[in-house]
């Protein structure tokens, strides 16, 4: 088996006191992401549970629309979390 070509540079190493700081969560991203996802869950349900009647009355299944829209948007924001 040939042997692999041995590296001409010298790995990058980075100065001392340049490191990078470590990545911080607002505080409101948890409770605002999961609070969407409940709050999409609920609106879900009783749509579901009240005849697509409430949340919103009069605009029918449009009422599922809108829940699957706010889980969604509490998915979205899971992507911002470290």
């Amino acid at each position: 088996m040939p042997e692999s070509r041995s590296r001409k540079k010298t790995a990058y190493i980075p100065p001392p006191g340049q490191a990078a700081a470590p990545k911080v969560n607002p505080r409101w991203l948890v409770p605002v992401m999961l609070g969407l996802m409940v709050l999409g869950l609920l609106w879900i349900v009783a749509t579901y549970l009240l005849n697509a009647e409430y949340p919103v009355p009069g605009i029918g299944q449009w009422n599922l629309l809108i829940g699957f829209a706010l889980i969604i948007a509490g998915f979205a924001l899971t992507t911002r979390w470290h």
